[in-house]
Protein backbone atom coordinates (compact mmCIF):
# COMPACT_ATOMS: atom_id res chain seq x y z
CA UNK A 1 0.00 0.00 0.00
CA UNK A 2 3.02 2.50 0.96
CA UNK A 3 4.34 1.78 -2.92
CA UNK A 4 1.16 2.87 -4.42
CA UNK A 5 0.61 5.71 -2.64
CA UNK A 6 4.33 6.71 -3.50
CA UNK A 7 3.49 6.13 -6.74
CA UNK A 8 -0.10 8.08 -6.94
CA UNK A 9 1.32 10.82 -5.10
CA UNK A 10 4.91 11.06 -7.66
CA UNK A 11 2.86 10.85 -10.92
CA UNK A 12 1.77 14.52 -10.38
CA UNK A 13 5.18 15.77 -10.73
CA UNK A 14 5.53 14.42 -14.64
CA UNK A 15 4.22 15.27 -17.81
CA UNK A 16 3.38 12.86 -20.51
CA UNK A 17 6.18 14.12 -22.54
CA UNK A 18 8.29 13.20 -19.13
CA UNK A 19 7.33 9.79 -18.99
CA UNK A 20 8.36 8.91 -22.74
CA UNK A 21 7.78 7.61 -26.02
CA UNK A 22 9.28 4.39 -27.38
CA UNK A 23 12.05 6.89 -29.41
CA UNK A 24 12.77 9.22 -26.06
CA UNK A 25 13.32 5.65 -24.16
CA UNK A 26 15.59 4.59 -26.82
CA UNK A 27 17.39 7.97 -27.17
CA UNK A 28 18.26 7.74 -23.01
CA UNK A 29 19.24 4.46 -23.96
CA UNK A 30 21.72 5.02 -26.30
CA UNK A 31 22.79 8.24 -25.16
CA UNK A 32 23.96 6.50 -22.36
CA UNK A 33 25.81 3.89 -24.28
CA UNK A 34 27.52 6.82 -25.62
CA UNK A 35 28.53 9.04 -22.84
CA UNK A 36 29.73 5.84 -21.12
CA UNK A 37 31.85 4.74 -23.98
CA UNK A 38 29.97 1.72 -25.06
CA UNK A 39 29.14 2.89 -28.10
CA UNK A 40 32.31 4.96 -29.46
CA UNK A 41 32.63 8.25 -31.33
CA UNK A 42 32.51 7.00 -35.04
CA UNK A 43 30.51 3.68 -34.52
CA UNK A 44 27.63 3.65 -36.97
CA UNK A 45 24.12 3.38 -35.97
CA UNK A 46 22.07 1.31 -38.15
CA UNK A 47 18.51 1.75 -38.12
CA UNK A 48 17.81 -2.09 -38.80
CA UNK A 49 20.13 -3.53 -36.15
CA UNK A 50 19.07 -1.39 -33.77
CA UNK A 51 15.52 -1.91 -34.38
CA UNK A 52 16.22 -6.00 -33.91
CA UNK A 53 18.28 -5.25 -30.94
CA UNK A 54 15.37 -3.64 -29.06
CA UNK A 55 12.62 -5.37 -30.70
CA UNK A 56 10.88 -2.65 -32.29
CA UNK A 57 10.54 -0.86 -35.78
CA UNK A 58 12.46 1.36 -37.13
CA UNK A 59 10.32 4.51 -36.56
CA UNK A 60 11.14 4.84 -33.21
CA UNK A 61 14.92 4.20 -34.04
CA UNK A 62 14.94 6.77 -36.66
CA UNK A 63 12.89 9.17 -33.99
CA UNK A 64 15.68 8.22 -31.60
CA UNK A 65 18.70 8.84 -33.87
CA UNK A 66 17.16 12.62 -35.00
CA UNK A 67 16.64 13.38 -31.24
CA UNK A 68 20.59 12.36 -30.41
CA UNK A 69 21.33 14.39 -33.74
CA UNK A 70 20.28 17.45 -31.87
CA UNK A 71 21.83 16.38 -28.71
CA UNK A 72 25.01 16.47 -30.44
CA UNK A 73 25.31 12.86 -29.92
CA UNK A 74 25.27 11.91 -33.37
CA UNK A 75 26.48 12.92 -36.96
CA UNK A 76 23.73 12.38 -39.31
CA UNK A 77 24.19 11.87 -42.83
CA UNK A 78 22.09 11.76 -45.69
CA UNK A 79 21.20 7.56 -47.31
CA UNK A 80 24.13 6.34 -44.64
CA UNK A 81 23.97 5.20 -41.75
CA UNK A 82 24.49 7.75 -38.38
CA UNK A 83 27.65 7.99 -36.79
CA UNK A 84 28.07 8.58 -33.41
CA UNK A 85 29.90 11.63 -32.22
CA UNK A 86 30.24 12.25 -28.50
CA UNK A 87 31.64 16.07 -27.61
CA UNK A 88 35.06 16.78 -26.78
CA UNK A 89 35.94 17.72 -23.09
CA UNK A 90 36.76 21.12 -23.84
CA UNK A 91 33.34 20.85 -26.17
CA UNK A 92 31.58 19.97 -23.02
CA UNK A 93 33.14 22.19 -20.54
CA UNK A 94 31.72 25.39 -23.02
CA UNK A 95 28.21 24.02 -22.82
CA UNK A 96 28.47 23.93 -19.20
CA UNK A 97 29.94 27.09 -18.98
CA UNK A 98 26.86 28.51 -20.57
CA UNK A 99 24.43 26.38 -19.14
CA UNK A 100 25.34 27.68 -15.67
CA UNK A 101 25.24 31.04 -16.57
CA UNK A 102 21.91 30.60 -17.76
CA UNK A 103 20.66 29.06 -15.38
CA UNK A 104 21.73 31.23 -12.92
CA UNK A 105 19.81 34.20 -14.29
CA UNK A 106 16.83 32.08 -14.46
CA UNK A 107 16.97 31.54 -10.83
CA UNK A 108 17.83 35.47 -10.45
CA UNK A 109 14.75 35.96 -12.48
CA UNK A 110 12.73 33.76 -10.66
CA UNK A 111 13.72 34.84 -7.32
CA UNK A 112 11.80 38.33 -7.94
CA UNK A 113 9.62 37.06 -10.42
CA UNK A 114 7.68 33.91 -9.83
CA UNK A 115 4.11 34.49 -8.11
CA UNK A 116 3.17 32.72 -4.75
CA UNK A 117 1.36 29.97 -6.62
CA UNK A 118 4.50 28.87 -8.92
CA UNK A 119 6.47 29.38 -5.50
CA UNK A 120 4.70 27.04 -4.09
CA UNK A 121 5.00 24.44 -6.39
CA UNK A 122 8.46 24.73 -7.13
CA UNK A 123 8.77 24.03 -2.42
CA UNK A 124 6.19 21.04 -3.23
CA UNK A 125 7.95 19.47 -5.74
CA UNK A 126 11.26 20.07 -4.00
CA UNK A 127 9.98 18.26 -0.45
CA UNK A 128 8.86 15.62 -2.93
CA UNK A 129 12.21 14.96 -4.15
CA UNK A 130 13.50 13.47 -0.83
CA UNK A 131 11.87 10.42 -0.54
CA UNK A 132 13.67 9.83 -4.45
CA UNK A 133 17.22 10.51 -2.77
CA UNK A 134 16.33 8.01 0.00
CA UNK A 135 15.47 5.31 -2.20
CA UNK A 136 18.61 5.77 -4.36
CA UNK A 137 16.44 6.12 -7.71
CA UNK A 138 18.63 7.73 -10.20
CA UNK A 139 15.90 7.81 -12.93
CA UNK A 140 13.59 9.12 -10.58
CA UNK A 141 15.39 11.69 -9.40
CA UNK A 142 16.37 12.50 -12.97
CA UNK A 143 13.03 13.36 -14.29
CA UNK A 144 11.88 15.22 -10.82
CA UNK A 145 14.90 16.66 -11.64
CA UNK A 146 13.89 18.31 -15.12
CA UNK A 147 10.63 19.04 -13.65
CA UNK A 148 12.53 21.42 -11.01
CA UNK A 149 14.77 23.28 -12.91
CA UNK A 150 11.65 23.59 -15.66
CA UNK A 151 9.80 25.54 -13.31
CA UNK A 152 12.60 27.88 -12.48
CA UNK A 153 12.90 28.82 -16.07
CA UNK A 154 8.77 29.32 -16.21
CA UNK A 155 9.51 31.35 -12.79
CA UNK A 156 12.27 33.48 -14.72
CA UNK A 157 9.05 34.58 -16.72
CA UNK A 158 11.21 35.99 -19.65
CA UNK A 159 10.26 33.25 -22.32
CA UNK A 160 13.47 33.84 -24.37
CA UNK A 161 15.86 33.16 -21.78
CA UNK A 162 13.52 29.81 -20.61
CA UNK A 163 13.80 28.83 -24.30
CA UNK A 164 17.26 29.32 -24.89
CA UNK A 165 17.55 27.67 -21.31
CA UNK A 166 15.99 24.70 -22.05
CA UNK A 167 17.82 24.41 -25.39
CA UNK A 168 21.13 24.13 -24.04
CA UNK A 169 20.05 21.94 -21.14
CA UNK A 170 18.61 19.25 -23.78
CA UNK A 171 22.25 19.22 -25.54
CA UNK A 172 23.41 18.60 -21.96
CA UNK A 173 20.69 16.35 -20.86
CA UNK A 174 22.56 12.82 -21.49
CA UNK A 175 25.59 14.33 -19.79
CA UNK A 176 23.89 15.56 -16.58
CA UNK A 177 21.41 12.26 -16.07
CA UNK A 178 24.69 10.56 -16.15
CA UNK A 179 25.79 12.15 -12.93
CA UNK A 180 22.96 11.05 -11.09
CA UNK A 181 25.13 7.16 -11.03
CA UNK A 182 27.82 9.39 -8.96
CA UNK A 183 28.00 7.69 -5.31
CA UNK A 184 26.57 9.79 -3.22
CA UNK A 185 25.15 12.24 -6.01
CA UNK A 186 21.74 12.23 -5.33
CA UNK A 187 21.85 13.55 -1.81
CA UNK A 188 24.37 16.55 -3.06
CA UNK A 189 21.99 17.56 -5.62
CA UNK A 190 18.60 17.91 -3.27
CA UNK A 191 21.21 19.76 -0.69
CA UNK A 192 22.53 22.23 -3.24
CA UNK A 193 18.81 22.51 -4.72
CA UNK A 194 17.76 23.19 -1.21
CA UNK A 195 19.86 26.62 -1.36
CA UNK A 196 18.78 27.83 -4.15
CA UNK A 197 14.72 26.96 -3.10
CA UNK A 198 15.57 28.77 -0.03
CA UNK A 199 16.66 31.99 -1.95
CA UNK A 200 13.70 32.01 -4.07
CA UNK A 201 11.31 31.75 -1.92
CA UNK A 202 13.24 34.50 0.02
CA UNK A 203 12.86 37.02 -3.39
CA UNK A 204 17.22 37.01 -2.64
CA UNK A 205 18.06 37.80 -6.39
CA UNK A 206 21.98 37.52 -5.64
CA UNK A 207 22.00 34.47 -4.18
CA UNK A 208 19.63 32.66 -6.07
CA UNK A 209 21.73 33.14 -9.29
CA UNK A 210 25.18 31.75 -6.72
CA UNK A 211 23.44 29.60 -5.86
CA UNK A 212 22.40 27.65 -9.34
CA UNK A 213 26.14 28.84 -10.43
CA UNK A 214 27.35 26.34 -8.11
CA UNK A 215 25.00 23.58 -8.21
CA UNK A 216 25.70 23.60 -12.42
CA UNK A 217 29.52 23.85 -11.68
CA UNK A 218 29.18 20.72 -9.03
CA UNK A 219 27.05 18.98 -11.60
CA UNK A 220 29.76 19.28 -14.42
CA UNK A 221 32.60 17.83 -11.24
CA UNK A 222 30.24 15.28 -10.69
CA UNK A 223 29.94 14.11 -14.58
CA UNK A 224 33.28 13.98 -14.88
CA UNK A 225 34.49 12.02 -11.58
CA UNK A 226 31.38 9.68 -12.95
CA UNK A 227 33.67 9.39 -16.45
CA UNK A 228 36.61 8.70 -14.77
CA UNK A 229 35.12 5.89 -12.66
CA UNK A 230 34.21 4.39 -15.74
CA UNK A 231 37.06 4.48 -17.72
CA UNK A 232 38.86 3.03 -14.95
CA UNK A 233 36.10 -0.19 -14.11
CA UNK A 234 36.57 -0.66 -18.10
CA UNK A 235 40.73 -0.19 -18.08
CA UNK A 236 40.62 -3.37 -15.41
CA UNK A 237 38.41 -5.60 -16.96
Amino acid sequence: MRQKKRTIRMTGLRSSARRGTRAEDLRQQLADEIVRGILAPGTALDETELAGRFGVSRTPVREAIRLLGASGLVETRQHRSALVARPSQEQLAAMFTVMADLEALCAGYAAVSMTARERRALETLHRAMAPLVREGDPQQFHEANVEFHALIYAGSHNPYLAELTAMTRSRLSPFRRAQFRTLGRLSRSYGEHELVVDAILKGDQTTAAAAMLGHIGTVEQAYLQYVDTETATAASA
